[in-house]
């Protein structure tokens, strides 16, 4: 699916899940987007199908979880095998997100999250042990999401 497959109603969809998978309807997503109950459903199946939706997950407030430190640790790997590391990272413990680079010396982006400097610093040690370079470490205060603006199906009424 490429973005010429994407429409408006698409696109609302998606800004309504990014919004609140979780408490919209279907219903309320035709609502929305001037559709039918089961336009919606239909439409987020395909959508799922064709990996545009890559799943739902809940957006965690660690801090208020017992875990209020959230890590960011700038690696480099050698290139042909960055890709091919991430799943690996994703299972050492306390690591919740790894993001590939593609500009810059540092190529890999890992996210850890952990009560102490006892549970991030293992993090570390076996990003070193599988051979990666930890180039920076950056401490998080806080993280914030939004939905994608392009989806919002106002942005252009606002314009």
């Amino acid at each position: 699916m490429g973005s010429d497959d994407i429409d408006e109603v698409d696109t609302a969809i998606l800004y309504a899940l990014q919004e609140d998978a979780r408490n919209l309807s279907s219903g309320d997503i035709a609502e929305r987007t001037g559709t039918s109950d089961s336009t919606v459903r239909k439409r987020i199946q395909r959508l799922e199908e064709e990996g545009v939706i890559k799943g739902y997950s809940a957006e965690v407030d660690y801090q208020q979880s017992g875990y209020p430190l959230r890590m960011l640790l700038f690696c480099t790997a050698p290139i042909p095998e960055r890709g091919e590391l991430i799943d690996e990272i994703l299972e050492i413990n306390g690591v919740v997100s790894v993001q590939e680079l593609v500009t810059g010396e540092q190529n890999l982006l890992v996210t850890a999250v952990g009560e102490s400097d006892d549970d991030i610093t293992p993090v570390a040690q076996e990003l070193l042990d599988m051979g990666l370079t930890v180039a920076d470490e950056v401490l998080v205060r806080s993280h914030k999401t939004t939905p994608f603006g392009m989806f919002d199906p106002e942005a252009d009424s606002e314009s």
